[in-house]
């Protein structure tokens, strides 16, 4: 198991369900992301695809895949 230390925690609430999420990331990537520096998938690789989306459009996961599951790989 990877552990990992991120020094900022991040609290997103998903704008559908209005479920409370806690991101874990480095303070420098995100500011790197917000400022224009960095695309989000550069600067924060480390997290998963979910907690990106809910960065960039407040859409938690499960919601993303009730309102896109038409056009999800069903692999995923």
């Amino acid at each position: 198991m990877v552990s990992a230390n991120y020094d900022s925690q991040y609290s997103v609430q998903c704008v559908h369900c209005l479920g409370e999420y806690v991101i874990l990331a480095d303070k420098a990537d995100v500011e790197s992301w917000k400022s224009g520096d960095r695309y989000i998938q550069d600067a924060l690789h480390y997290l998963s695809a979910d907690d990106r989306e809910l960065f960039l459009t407040g859409t938690c996961g499960t919601c993303f895949k009730k309102m896109y599951s038409l056009f999800l790989d069903p692999e995923e």
